[in-house]
């Protein structure tokens, strides 16, 4: 398939059309943010590793029963994905103490949560993407109690997925960031509305820290100015390969 419309052009991606509307191509950029937006720079590269990435670990997840957009990738930056309706909420699981959580709740850095936590975020820029919890999701109908509880099981059984992968490769799971969204049309295994994992799973969208060092090799650092970022990027897609 080729792309023919650009839907939506995002801080990291953009999205394209096809021939088939139940399908788009991700294209994905070396365009950086942090902070809302309020910091912008390039990672030469960043569009390579985590199309990359996140397909190695869509593949994986798919593997465990765990059903997503990913179709094919066609192109080191470019995937071919089944068109989702996106819910408004960003689903960010936590492991260890790092980043807002440690300065919301001041905890240092670090620190091991006596339990896992999930967090949801409205998705809204223009608003700063704020908490919000099961309540306010259902008042503003961002997603139906059924769902919730879908993405709820699925976050968890991603995070256990993903803990024991990134161990193999060397890296910790601190926390990370994903997204969910309604199949528009059914196939083999889904039927048009049930919930799947979309958007992506990178360097961008987790923290992971060497287990042996405790280096961060994630976006962090470009958010602290930590240096290396590119060298980091093209480590952690290394490691995924092996």
């Amino acid at each position: 398939m080729e792309k023919k419309e650009m839907l939506y052009e995002g801080k990291a991606k953009k999205v394209y059309s096809t021939e088939d509307p139940n399908y788009l191509i991700v294209s994905y950029k070396d365009d950086a943010t942090a902070f809302n937006g309020q910091k912008k720079g390039q990672i030469t590269g960043k569009g390579i590793v985590n199309n990359t990435m996140s397909n190695i670990i869509f593949g994986m997840l798919e593997e465990r029963g765990i059903p997503t957009h990913f179709v094919e990738q066609i192109s080191e930056t470019d995937t071919l994905v089944r068109a989702v309706k996106i819910l408004p909420l960003e689903v960010i699981i936590r492991n260890v103490a790092a980043g807002s959580f440690s300065k919301r709740y001041g905890v240092p850095e670090g620190s091991e949560l006596a339990k896992t936590v999930l967090e949801f975020s409205y998705k809204n820029d223009e608003l700063g993407d704020p908490l919000i919890n099961d309540d306010h999701i259902l008042a503003l109908e961002l997603a139906t109690v059924e769902e919730l509880d879908t993405v709820r099981g699925y976050a968890f059984m991603i995070n256990d997925a993903l803990r024991e992968f990134f161990l193999t490769k060397g890296l910790k799971l601190i926390d990370f960031k994903i997204e969910f969204g309604k199949c528009l049309v059914g196939d083999d295994d889904d039927e048009a509305g049930d919930i799947i994992l979309a958007d992506e799973i990178s360097p961008d969208t987790c923290r992971l820290w060497d287990v042996k060092t405790g280096e961060k090799m994630d976006k962090d650092r470009f958010r602290r100015d930590l240096g290396n970022v590119e060298e980091t990027y093209q480590e952690v897609m290394a490691r995924m390969k092996k």
